[in-house]
């Protein structure tokens, strides 16, 4: 199963990051997941969706390939962060990609409540009219006090986390596979 993933934050170092480069590597046997470069993308522009940049063209036609989207976001303010929004409002005009794509989001953050929130809001961009992602009920990976489940190299640590994370890959891929 190829996934085409977007990770929320340009931070070097960030908690998020670490967690898709871990789905990446845990999840290999069972599915190939390509972290896009959204950081990369310029902030969306309607005077330039016809006639889009090139990161913008080679991203949608990732999308277009992939089996499915795999999010990964932050929560910023409540919400997910503009670099996801940017990305997803070029993903969703003109040529519309992520319609009917099976849609797994995961996120992760030092507060108690993990990104609920943005994971939230991002739900329901996901459902609007361009986008149109399918996302499984229920499947939500939200991981709080990311700072105590999460080493140096980026590998979960904490195995309740680790095994849930399991749990909801298992989940998505089958349900995937079930809505083709």
């Amino acid at each position: 199963m190829k996934i085409a993933a977007m990770v929320g934050s340009n931070r070097k170092e960030s908690y998020n990051k670490r967690l898709a480069r871990y789905m990446q590597n845990r999840y290999a046997d069972k599915m190939e997941i390509e972290i896009l470069p959204i950081d990369q993308l310029p902030m969306y522009n309607q005077d330039d969706e016809m006639d889009p940049p090139a990161i913008v063209k080679d991203l949608r036609e990732q999308i277009l390939n992939s089996d499915g989207l795999l999010f990964v976001t932050p929560e910023y303010n409540h919400s997910v962060p503009a670099l996801l929004k940017y990305a997803i409002d070029w993903f969703s005009r003109v040529e519309k990609v992520m319609v009917k794509k099976p849609a797994m989001i995961v996120g992760a953050s030092g507060g108690i409540l993990g990104t609920a929130r943005a994971q939230m809001h991002l739900r329901q961009i996901l459902n609007s009219p361009g986008v149109s992602a399918l996302t499984l009920p229920g499947n939500e990976v939200l991981i709080g006090t990311v700072q105590e489940k999460i080493d140096e190299s980026g590998n979960l640590i904490h195995e309740p986390t680790v095994q849930f994370l399991d749990q909801v890959v298992t989940n998505f891929m089958d349900w995937a596979e079930k809505i083709k």
